[in-house]
């Protein structure tokens, strides 16, 4: 199985959720402690370990904030 990992550009999102809501294995919330320096809430991880490194988040996100890295297992 894939695994993957992510990272934001926290400073660009807007908070939109789209990324959540086609997240399949639903590891994505909307985080409503953090906040960027726009006042937008952030996008959070709640199990990067679940992450199949599928890229629906970053394909769905209109602003090109998230990176999908694949994890190669030893």
């Amino acid at each position: 199985m894939r695994k993957g990992r992510l990272t934001f550009d926290n400073e660009s999102c807007k908070g939109c959720e789209l990324c959540v809501t086609f997240c399949p294995v639903e590891i994505l919330y909307l985080d409503k402690d953090r906040i960027n320096q726009s006042g937008y809430n952030l996008i959070s991880v709640t199990d990067m370990d679940k992450c199949i490194a599928c890229a629906q988040c970053a394909i769905v996100c209109p602003d090109s904030v998230i990176k999908v890295e694949e994890v190669r297992e030893a």
